[in-house]
């Protein structure tokens, strides 16, 4: 049963409808106080709310009424309808205990949505949170193939995977560089319903303001200078799939206003015209920094915060999981003696034990490359420890003796590209200290990444 609360007719008698032609009972209540009663006399698994009532605009009475239920019926998931304009309020709302927002004017699409999500998470919550699952278990139910790992805290992450993969909920992944967020993505989408359609990777790091809404929004023929034809955006061509919106944290403010728009409600506008089209995404954020920290200084929007972080999934550092060093190992072993058509590659025991012993600032992605340099460089089928630390590969550690190619060795380009890869070796891949280093904008960066083909 779902309880919808609203002082207008008009919208309880049309949520009512919609709900029971998507196979939901619902009640109805006018006004706070009958909206208590109902739940004191009537079970309901979801609420659906306005946040003003009467001739008051400021929420206070939304915000009041979202009180008493959570006092009465604590675990009861409550959902907020709010005027675009006060946002912020929804935003007070989730903070208060709310499972959600919709703004007005709503799609169908976009509240039912909304109430099939939050559904399915209490759902999901009930089934499993009383049972931690064993790695055995955890591949019987899902494809979780590409992900090595079966370290408590890694556990504890794909059984969050495998509860809200099969919703619609939008999801945020946090952990610092390296450890592995795309690949969180990608299984996300793998275990969901959208399998079977498109998966679009957007690296916002590398999208400067002035390109964003054509690279996400698409553009129509001489909407600008070199619109030659028409082009499709990012979440177009997402539709009916998955969405990865990398280095979210990376978004200017006026681009945060305009993911907002189009995460709230599902809608956007093709640069260079006015119609508006509807957008069916599965929205996956991630980030390597802390986004609460840039909303209290004001680098990061709230509202957007809280829009994609209805599910925060945090990646723990490879440090904090040293069992789990020789299995990634032993994969990456394999992956680079068949890429470089190598016999059976193997670490020996001291080997495994120095791996573990290291810091590995650049976490997995470091990890991968140092594996994959001592398989490229070292014949043996045995990997010792000498075959890491004779090519430096001890994370920070860089070889003495570097100079300048000889003139002619090697294009600027090829320089270039290498000072990159150096550069990146050196910081463990912390994308925001080799920028530095290198002088340049993250964007900028990204931009060398995609021109050069350096996968991070």
């Amino acid at each position: 049963m779902i309880l919808i609360i609203d002082d207008d007719l008009a919208v309880t008698a049309s949520l009512a409808l919609l709900l029971k032609q998507a196979g939901f009972a619902s009640l109805a209540a006018s006004s706070p106080d009958e909206a208590i009663e109902v739940l004191r006399r009537q079970p309901c698994q979801l609420v659906i709310q306005d946040m003003n009532f009467s001739r008051r605009t400021s929420g206070e009475e939304g915000l009041a009424l979202l009180q008493r239920i959570k006092a009465l019926t604590p675990g009861l998931p409550v959902v907020l309808i709010t005027a675009w304009g006060s946002i912020n309020l929804a935003v007070e709302g989730m903070k208060a205990g709310a499972a959600d927002f919709v703004t007005k004017p709503w799609t169908n699409q976009q509240m039912l949505e909304t109430v099939k999500t939050t559904l399915g998470l209490v759902a999901s919550r009930g089934t499993t949170a009383d049972h931690a699952a064993t790695r055995d278990e955890l591949d019987a139910r899902f494809d979780f193939g590409q992900l090595v790992g079966r370290d408590p805290k890694m556990l504890r992450v794909l059984q969050l995977l495998g509860r809200v993969a099969p919703t619609q909920a939008s999801v945020l992944i946090t952990g610092e560089s390296g450890t592995g967020k795309e690949l969180i993505a990608e299984a996300l989408h793998r275990n969901s319903p959208r399998a079977d359609r498109a998966f679009v990777k957007v690296n916002l790091g590398g999208i400067s303001s002035s390109l964003f809404e054509s690279e996400m929004f698409g553009h129509v023929r001489g909407a600008f200078t070199d619109a030659r034809a028409d082009r499709k955006g990012r979440f177009e061509l997402a539709h009916g799939g998955t969405i990865f919106l990398d280095e979210i944290g990376d978004l200017d403010p006026a681009s945060q206003v305009k993911m907002l728009r189009v995460l709230q409600d599902r809608t956007f506008e093709v640069l260079g015209s006015s119609q508006r089209r509807e957008v069916d995404v599965r929205v996956v954020s991630a980030t390597n920094r802390a986004l609460p920290d840039m909303v209290a200084r004001g680098e990061f929007r709230e509202d957007l915060l809280y829009r994609i972080n209805l599910i925060t999934v945090h990646l723990p550092p490879l440090r904090e999981r040293p069992d789990d060093i020789p299995l990634l190992a032993s994969r990456f072993l394999q992956a680079a003696a068949a890429a470089y058509h190598r016999e059976a590659v193997v670490l020996t025991p001291a080997a495994a034990r120095w791996l573990q012993a290291q810091p590995w600032p650049g976490n997995v992605r470091q990890l991968h490359q140092a594996v994959e340099r001592a398989v490229l460089v070292d014949s043996r089928d045995r990997l010792d420890v000498e075959s890491f630390t004779d090519l430096a590969a001890a994370p920070g550690h860089e070889p003495a003796g570097d100079s300048l190619p000889d003139v002619g060795a090697m294009t600027i380009e090829e320089i270039e590209r290498a000072m990159i890869l150096k550069s990146l070796r050196h910081h463990g891949g912390n994308i925001s200290k080799v920028a530095e280093s290198l002088g340049l904008s993250r964007p900028a960066l990204y931009r060398r990444f995609e021109k050069y083909e350096i996968a991070v």
